[in-house]
């Protein structure tokens, strides 16, 4: 099949099954033009439980469709690569956060939705980029164990410093391989640009951007900015809607190593499989279900 066969294949059979397509701005340009819904991970969660359909396709790596079959476990939720992971979510694992219980059992556990399902469950809470300080100023504790991103969890912990944290050491690659040294260069290649970064950077490259937010917060404020150039600062991927919602303004992505592998690796052909063949169904034993579920409910509801 040559590539416009194959899209129109899964537009048909999208159709055919009451499907709907979930995609993450991370996606390849050519998946998130053929999803019903392109977003990061706060909306998406909220499309998940919200939508009426009975089959969902989600485009991103495992934790994602997860949280959808968490929130809708009536539902058949697809994740067309079995192995697209995230390497921050699977630093974590129950076994740290039950220590870290242990030696702080006054905290309440805050864990980025980037975690496994197994983490989720020993949580009292979860979070997105989005809205992290929400969600940390809604608990009455005075200490938080943030995991499993460091990153997010040191700038959730500038913006809130009546409280205290304790940060487990996670961390997103492709993230984390940004450094001081590459915003100051970006910066002289590109002196009218401003710089947007996402929270999950280092504190040093945060520290010099004009802006830090999730990737839809990067979104709204470059369509909303005057300015006409940007250097981005998170995976590579956003430049596509970037360039979408603002056809006239420039972009540059803040070094060549801003790229996760696991995002890219659903193609047209293996979504339209995952479609053919019904490949690869989330299942998750009940109780442990039950027990990630609540966390992610919780952060919906202050949503």
């Amino acid at each position: 099949m040559i590539q416009h066969e194959i899209l129109q294949e899964i537009t048909f059979l999208k159709e055919k099954r009451n499907a709907v397509i979930l995609a993450h701005y991370y996606q390849l340009p050519e998946i998130q033009d053929v999803a019903d819904h392109v977003g990061d991970s706060l909306a998406l969660s909220k499309l998940a439980s919200d939508l009426t359909n009975e089959l969902i396709v989600f485009c991103g790596v495992d934790f994602m469709a997860e949280s959808a079959k968490l929130l809708s476990p009536q539902k058949t939720i697809l994740l067309p690569v079995k192995d697209a992971c995230c390497p921050m979510a699977d630093m974590a694992t129950p076994a740290d956060v039950e220590r870290m219980k242990a030696d702080h059992p006054d905290a309440a556990v805050v864990s980025y939705v980037n975690s496994t399902t197994q983490v989720k469950a020993v949580s009292d809470i979860c979070c997105t980029s989005g809205n992290a300080i929400k969600v940390i100023r809604s608990l009455p504790h005075k200490k938080i164990i943030f995991l499993p991103d460091e990153n997010l969890g040191s700038y959730a912990a500038i913006q809130i410093p009546e409280k205290e944290f304790v940060l487990f050491k996670g961390f997103c690659p492709p993230h984390e391989e940004m450094m001081a040294v590459d915003v100051k260069i970006a910066r002289e290649e590109h002196p009218k640009a401003l710089v947007l970064v996402h929270p999950e950077c280092r504190p040093e490259v945060r520290a010099l951007a004009d802006f830090i937010g999730s990737t839809a917060q990067i979104l709204k404020y470059a369509a909303e900015s005057k300015h006409k150039q940007f250097i981005i600062g998170t995976e590579q991927g956003i430049l596509h809607p970037l360039k979408l919602r603002s056809p006239k303004k420039e972009f540059f992505i803040l070094g060549p190593g801003l790229l996760c592998p696991n995002m890219k690796k659903t193609t047209p052909e293996l979504l339209l499989q995952s479609l053919q063949k019904m490949i690869h169904p989330i299942d998750i034993e009940p109780s442990l279900a039950e027990a990630a579920r609540m966390p992610v409910q919780r952060m919906l509801e202050l949503s």
